[in-house]
């Protein structure tokens, strides 16, 4: 039997830009409790982006974002001793922090570099739909194309 759902936190938004996903940003990607050395990383790496592509970083970050961010999704779920991947349509919320998730684990794959020079690289490759976090979303929705037989199950 389940509890209630956890209480949503308030995330405060970020020092440079006013903007929560960017502090959310900083929250999954830091290490040790090390937010200055993360934040610094981002901001120097944002700063890269203004430079190259001459627009907002913010908007840059969430336009790449949006190319991460997953629609649909695949739960479990077990029916009558057999379980069935069930597709369902992700909320906004799970879909930024999907989208954030696989944006960390794309900037860990890459080795050697510093943080921020991992950051723009991921970044860029989103913005052109390529990349391992953008691979990650086509392989999910994939996998709810695949079990769409099972929709009817959804709850």
């Amino acid at each position: 039997m389940r509890r209630r759902a956890a209480k949503v936190r308030k995330i405060f938004p970020d020092a440079k830009y006013g903007e929560v996903i960017v502090s959310r940003l900083v929250n999954r990607l830091m290490d040790d409790g090390k937010k200055s050395v993360v934040e610094k990383a981002i901001y120097i790496a944002f700063g890269e982006l203004e430079n190259k592509l001459k627009k907002h970083p913010v908007a840059i970050f969430k336009e790449a974002l949006d190319n991460i961010t997953p629609k649909v999704e695949v739960r479990s779920r077990r029916i009558g001793g057999a379980t069935y991947q069930i597709p369902v349509e992700v909320s906004a919320r799970r879909g930024s922090a999907l989208a954030l998730k696989w944006l960390k684990i794309s900037i860990e794959n890459i080795k050697g570099k510093e943080l921020a020079n991992k950051i723009v690289l991921v970044v860029l490759e989103s913005l052109e739909n390529k990349g391992w976090a953008v691979k990650k979303r086509e392989e999910v929705f994939k996998m709810a194309e695949a079990n769409k037989a099972f929709a009817h199950y959804r709850w």
